[in-house]
């Protein structure tokens, strides 16, 4: 087989998918190549290509993403995948815009450290179904693809700077549980989690869905204390249908990303989706100007959004609100001056932008559930 992804072809800090997308197309012919990824917000979103179909991204986005039997297959597998032709997912979506037949492969991180992804190839009828050799180079290709996007990630967080031990570390950052508490994706990397941490999204899971009367649940904030008293963020959502992992009701758990995973993010991670690439600007406006408190205006107005828009599709796309995310700067940059052990708290707290020490030390703590004090003490003793 030629070698469709070289990890030296992209150089620096980005990559080119197309030149990905061209490189294996010449190995398996397909009508169109897509790169999805897991998110905080929970689910599937699909990347890559640039050009592709305004309606197929959104309708993937709306609905589809739960029925991808080939790409959730895929993922919780580690292997390569093809759709059931009778599925929903072939049947009525993939028929919809010309496709009969679909192939995934699992890609590690292709936009946010812990959330998983995959390339997946499509084909109409007249090309006919992917053939076990053909997954076979997919397999390979993928494996390629995942080293060049760990290389570009590699290279990105040495720009970034300063760099914080991950209290909660985790290779894996989403998982499902079902009704009943039991865990249906990356359940032995669940089965490593704190313990507390495990238990409470046992105990969330059941009672999110025992209350869930057949309708979807929007994303919900939660702080999870482990058995060091460490806080951990997590998003909750509630689906009453999932058929492409369980077809009956689960709740995802996703454990958000720090600031430093975020300020790697670039709008070109998003091509396919121009509303989620025109508000990364956004975000890297508010990682440099953190610490001065800039105003919802004032941030909504670096990609053109009145207060009220801005702030409910970013809230709604990446999974937490311009608030949250700003607070977030706050405590990245604060844990870092804690482990320099250069400044007085009440420096750092102005430097971070806290109206003073007190504020500093209860924001702090309801974000971490632990003092800085503490957490310094603790983040040394780990290291």
């Amino acid at each position: 087989m030629s070698n469709p992804v070289s990890t030296r072809s992209f150089g620096g800090e980005s990559y080119s998918f197309r030149q990905f997308a061209d490189g294996i197309n010449r190995e398996i012919p397909s009508s169109e190549i897509i790169l999805l990824s897991t998110l905080p917000r929970g689910g599937l979103q699909i990347t890559q290509p640039q050009k592709i179909s305004d309606n197929f991204l959104k309708a993937y986005i709306r609905e589809w993403h739960t029925e991808d039997d080939a790409t959730w297959k895929a993922i919780t597998s580690g292997k390569p995948a093809k759709s059931k032709n009778d599925s929903r997912y072939s049947q009525e979506f993939l028929k919809a815009f010309g496709y009969q037949y679909a192939a995934s492969c699992p890609v590690a991180d292709p936009v946010l450290p812990g959330y998983v992804g995959a390339v997946q190839l499509l084909r109409s009828s007249e090309q006919g179904p992917f053939t076990s050799q053909e997954l076979e180079k997919l397999a390979e290709s993928a494996s390629q693809l995942s080293a060049a996007l760990k290389e570009v990630r590699a290279a990105r967080s040495i720009i970034q700077g300063t760099f914080v031990p991950d209290t909660q570390p985790t290779d894996i950052r989403q998982f499902a549980l079902n009704a009943s508490g039991d865990v249906v994706l990356f359940k032995s990397v669940f089965d490593r989690l704190d313990e507390s941490i495990r238990h409470q999204m046992v105990h969330e899971a059941r009672q999110r869905l025992q209350k869930l009367e057949g309708r979807d649940a929007v994303a919900q904030r939660l702080t999870m204390p482990d058995s060091r008293g460490d806080n951990w963020v997590v998003n909750a959502i509630s689906y009453s249908s999932f058929p492409a992992l369980t077809g009956t009701p689960l709740v995802l758990f996703c454990i958000l990303p720090n600031c430093l995973d975020w300020a790697m993010v670039r709008a070109s991670d998003f091509q396919a989706d121009a509303e989620m690439a025109r508000l990364v600007p956004a975000m890297k406006f508010m990682i440099q100007e953190y610490h001065r408190g800039p105003t919802l205006t004032e941030i909504a107005k670096t990609v053109h959004l009145s207060p009220f828009h801005f702030h409910r599709r970013f809230s709604e796309l990446f999974g937490l609100t311009p608030k949250h995310f700003l607070l977030e700067c706050q405590i990245h940059d604060a844990k870092g001056e804690l482990l320099s052990g250069e400044k007085e708290l009440a420096k750092i707290a102005a430097d971070c932008g806290f109206a003073h020490q007190s504020h500093f030390t209860s924001r702090f703590k309801q974000a971490t559930g632990l003092t800085p004090t503490r957490w310094r003490r603790m983040a040394n003793t780990k290291a």
